[in-house]
């Protein structure tokens, strides 16, 4: 489900002073995937955050973005092997170009990984676990959205469910009239047609009639499935796939309630029927 949380906090330790931010964005997607914005040098910490989020998520692509801003009272070293592979670059140009000037040191310095914290294991687990901690504070914040746009996700399945009720209880009451209805066709067709009418097989073509178009099956069926929803719905447990199902299960028996119609009222319920069971297909793409 769409959700967004951000959390910000100093750093004040022994080692380390400054501040950083988790932001966790997510939207709607059947599978979980997890994508990752974060400095190399905490690249590290990928895995725990993965299973902290599959804790707590089982669907969205959630993306995650770390920030640090940091003092660190860390010595810094010099990369001496990189020093040296810049210091027989710049002799070779000098040879070539005995015009170009003498490098400034400070310059050097500025050269990405020439510059390196002398890091203590003690040091980096302390950061890891102070960024760790706040990591859980910034997922309970994105449960939480998620968890009121779940309650509008909620209330609107729920309304259609009503309203597909009310399209089976004014259906059920008009199944013996539809029925009747064919039968009394039937009759006037082989009178139309001047056949002599044979009750005993008038009788059978009507029970074979009727039960070819009988759909109280289809709508025992269909109220079940609606009933399950709203079981599944207060089950608070993690519910998308199970919706999935019951939205399958639901369209194909509107489906047969379709192919079996024989008067215009139900068509017309089948048709209203599959457009609920649509709109509420669409949400559940978006349900964990």
């Amino acid at each position: 489900m769409t959700a967004f949380a951000r959390s910000q906090q100093l750093l004040n330790s022994a080692y380390y002073q400054g501040q950083f931010s988790w932001e966790l964005r997510s939207v709607n997607q059947r599978y979980l995937e997890i994508n990752f914005r974060m400095n190399d040098s905490l690249r590290h910490l990928e895995i725990p955050i993965r299973d902290k989020l599959k804790q707590h998520f089982s669907r969205g692509k959630i993306d995650v973005s770390l920030s640090i801003a940091t003092q660190s009272a860390q010595a810094l070293i010099i990369n001496r092997q990189l020093l040296g592979s810049l210091n027989q670059a710049i002799g070779e140009i000098q040879q070539h170009l005995p015009e170009a000037t003498h490098v400034n040191p400070l310059e050097l310095l500025q050269w990405p990984g020439i510059l390196q914290e002398n890091s203590d294991r003690e040091q980096q687990e302390q950061l890891d676990q102070i960024l760790l901690e706040a990591l859980d504070e910034t997922i309970a914040e994105l449960k939480a959205h998620r968890a009121r746009e779940g309650e509008a996700l909620k209330s609107m399945i729920l309304q259609r469910c009503d309203l597909i009720e009310q399209q089976l209880l004014a259906l059920q009451p008009l199944m013996p009239e539809i029925q009747q209805s064919q039968a009394d066709k039937l009759r006037q067709r082989l009178l139309h047609l001047q056949a002599q009418v044979d009750e005993h097989r008038l009788h059978q073509e009507v029970a074979l009639l009727a039960q070819k178009t009988d759909v109280a099956e289809e709508l025992d069926r269909l109220q079940v499935q609606v009933n399950e929803i709203r079981h599944v719905l207060e089950s608070g447990q993690p519910i998308g796939r199970r919706l999935d199902f019951l939205m399958q299960e639901l369209n194909r028996e509107a489906n047969t309630l379709g192919s079996k119609s024989v008067d215009v009222r139900t068509s017309q319920a089948s048709v209203e029927l599959k457009v609920l069971i649509e709109q509420m297909r669409e949400q559940v793409q978006n349900i964990e």
